[in-house]
């Protein structure tokens, strides 16, 4: 193909259709009119020899061959973004937003000194903090570029995924500080009370089963829910026990809670934070993952 004859600004229509997936919207995102970013999509399918964008009950939807163009078209414009770019950029002169998913506990932990930090030394980044729906769906969306930065737990990541360790979490214990299983806590008294579980999709068995399973023992998982900031308030109130993430347990809910070490071993965990290398040259990106991990390090033990 002769490079000449291409408009490199189609490429960047393109992107914004294929994420929006609506003409409108990708018109409003791009600062276009509705008929101009209409006219891009038709030189586009041309270009691609695709229709590219198909109507479909509810909207439109993408072809085979631009879900598979979307991971492509990004990997080569931010190639082009870092190519342009200029060699340094002065953090105060940033103006962008930074996607950046994290599970609740973590966010609770980070959140407020992360922001703080940003506001300080780089006040033109925005974020947008997206929720956790499990590794493979944050790794999809890293892939295809709708997300930034993932920090959570990732046991494994694909060939253009970077992750390091952000954190180490161990297990604890947690009860209200009156509950009748402190006194002489053992592990026929931990197992004698209802225990509550977090679980995003509803499971009840997690790595404290197959820790009692080695011992032989069961125990009973009397309430399930679906993330670990509502675990403490419970506990305050009930006879509930909790094996949490240490680090899940907000400060001021300590004061009224018993918080143990498990009488069982139960191996820890790391929580990763984890980028696509496309973004490994983007000045916002690097700025917040270094922020984080100053941040983290404050709360390592």
């Amino acid at each position: 193909m002769n490079l000449r004859g291409v408009d490199l600004n189609l490429l960047v229509v393109l992107d914004a259709l294929l994420e929006e997936a609506h003409v409108s919207r990708a018109a409003d995102r791009l600062g276009l009119s509705q008929p101009a970013t209409s006219s891009a999509l038709e030189r586009c399918r041309h270009l691609f020899g695709d229709r590219l964008l198909e109507r479909a009950a509810g909207g439109m939807r993408l072809t085979p061959k631009a879900e598979a163009l979307r991971p492509r078209l990004k990997d080569a414009l931010a190639g082009l973004v870092d190519l342009l770019a200029p060699s340094e950029v002065l953090l105060a002169d940033l103006r962008q937003t930074v996607r950046l998913l994290m599970a609740d506990s973590l966010a609770a932990l980070l959140l407020d000194p992360l922001v703080a930090t940003l506001s300080r030394t780089a006040p033109g980044l925005d974020l947008v903090v997206q929720p956790w729906h499990g590794a493979p769906a944050a790794m999809e969306a890293l892939t295809r570029g709708t997300l930034d930065l993932a920090a959570s737990v990732f046991p494994s990541a694909g060939p253009d995924i970077r992750r390091e360790e952000l954190l180490r979490e161990g297990y604890v214990v947690a009860m209200r500080r009156d509950h009748p299983a402190v006194a002489d806590f053992d592990l026929d008294r931990w197992l004698s009370y209802p225990h509550v579980l977090v679980s995003g999709r509803g499971e009840v068995h997690g790595a404290l089963d197959e820790a009692l399973a080695r011992h032989g023992r069961v125990r009973r998982v009397g309430l399930v829910v679906p993330n670990f900031l509502l675990v403490p308030p419970l506990l305050l109130g009930s006879d509930l026990i909790a094996l949490l993430p240490g680090r899940s347990i907000a400060s001021e809910m300590r004061d009224g809670l018993a918080v143990l070490e498990p009488p069982v071993a139960v191996e820890g965990f790391s929580i990763h934070l984890a980028w696509h290398r496309r973004r490994e040259g983007d000045a916002g990106v690097r700025h917040v993952a270094a922020t984080l991990r100053e941040v983290a390090g404050a709360h390592a033990p």
